[in-house]
């Protein structure tokens, strides 16, 4: 079913001017020490397997002995300028324990784990091919959703802090069935507003190995949120499908969580209360939100087919001329959050006429 919806390979595309502009701007642009390239210089690795032996599709590298300490010491300043601004006074407490590298998908990346030599206490980043897609899709999840990301952009590489969380695919094969009915009840609303984020945004690909649940105890009882983590698939399949996560096969079982929990009222009272509060995000989030969107709309993150074909099928859904004319993905983003933002002030506006007559 995917290899219908999506493309096989996705190339990579630059950071241009403005871009780069922005991201001077909004302080995620830096100097680090160590490019993705230098950390693909390793000499041999090993295969990394999960609890029950299946092969991760990642793998913990190693260096010659001459480079081995040069690029642990860079990558220990990377995380440095990552999480306090570039404070070296952390650095002798530092140590880089593993590089693992990942095989699989578009990206490739590297995922550093660093330990605080005290504690133990650890955290991970990652080192990946600076995009300039997933870069947009990394800072509308930023303004956009409920979310913060933290991450850094040098030349062609791109630094990413680590996302917490259960991995979907992790979480439903081992979690799921010991959820209470509330628990269920609740996972399910968060896939329906999950769902439609991700409709909105254009972020593609949601496969259940491509976000996390995220468990929060509260009271008598655990809450949970969905949160992406990938994001190399922004605004750029033309397939309007792969921006829809219950499409995918990997998540049947979320599908079917909402379609046993919730009824067709409640589920599209949570898609309006996601729609809202987007809405919400995007009213005071406008100056950094338009100068975003007038790079991406500048910008090309696709191709000419793929773009015909998704606004094409966006005017078929939503009658909207505007969408039809879009001459990027970017201007298709943009008009589907002016779209979702001017059907929220028309609905404000109705219930503020009703109440006034």
């Amino acid at each position: 079913m995917e290899e219908k919806l999506m493309s096989r390979k996705k190339p990579t595309y630059p950071i241009g001017e403005k871009l780069q502009e922005y991201l001077n701007k909004y302080n995620r642009a830096t100097q680090i020490p160590v490019f993705y390239d230098d950390l693909l210089r390793f000499s041999g690795g090993i295969n990394i397997y999960d609890k029950n032996d299946k092969d991760t599709l990642w793998i913990s590298v190693y260096y010659p002995e001459h480079e081995r300490k040069e690029i642990e010491e860079s990558l220990k300043r990377v995380y440095a300028i990552l999480h306090s601004d570039g404070n070296e006074n952390v650095l002798p407490f530092l140590s880089v324990t593993a590089i693992d590298y990942c095989t699989f998908g578009n990206s490739k990346p590297f995922r550093i784990k660093v330990n605080n030599i005290f504690n133990d206490n650890y955290t991970y980043f990652y080192v990946k091919k600076a995009d300039a897609s997933r870069i947009y899709g990394l800072d509308l999840e930023h303004i956009l959703s409920p979310n913060r990301i933290n991450f850094l952009v040098y030349k062609d590489t791109l630094i990413e802090e680590h996302i917490v969380g259960i991995p979907g695919d992790v979480f439903i094969s081992d979690y799921l069935e010991d959820c209470d009915d509330v628990g269920k009840a609740q996972l399910a609303k968060e896939f329906v507003k999950f769902n439609e984020r991700c409709m909105i945004l254009l972020l593609g690909d949601m496969r259940s190995y491509n976000y996390v649940v995220i468990p929060t105890h509260d009271f008598d009882h655990i809450k949970y949120k969905i949160r992406a983590i990938d994001f190399d698939q922004q605004a750029y399949e033309g397939n309007f499908k792969v921006y829809k996560p219950h499409i995918f096969k990997e998540n049947f079982r979320m599908v079917e969580l909402v379609s046993n929990r919730l009824r067709d009222k409640s589920i599209e009272q949570y898609r309006e209360e996601e729609r809202a509060v987007l809405a919400k995000r995007i009213i005071t989030s406008k100056n950094r939100l338009r100068r975003l969107l007038k790079c991406m709309t500048q910008d090309k993150i696709s191709s000419e087919e793929n773009l015909k074909q998704l606004r094409s099928q966006l005017y078929d859904y939503t009658m909207d001329m505007k969408f039809k004319r879009a001459k990027s993905m970017g201007q298709i983003v943009k008009t589907a959050l002016a779209f979702v933002k001017r059907n929220y002030e028309d609905v404000s506006m109705k219930r503020i006429m009703e109440a006034r007559y």
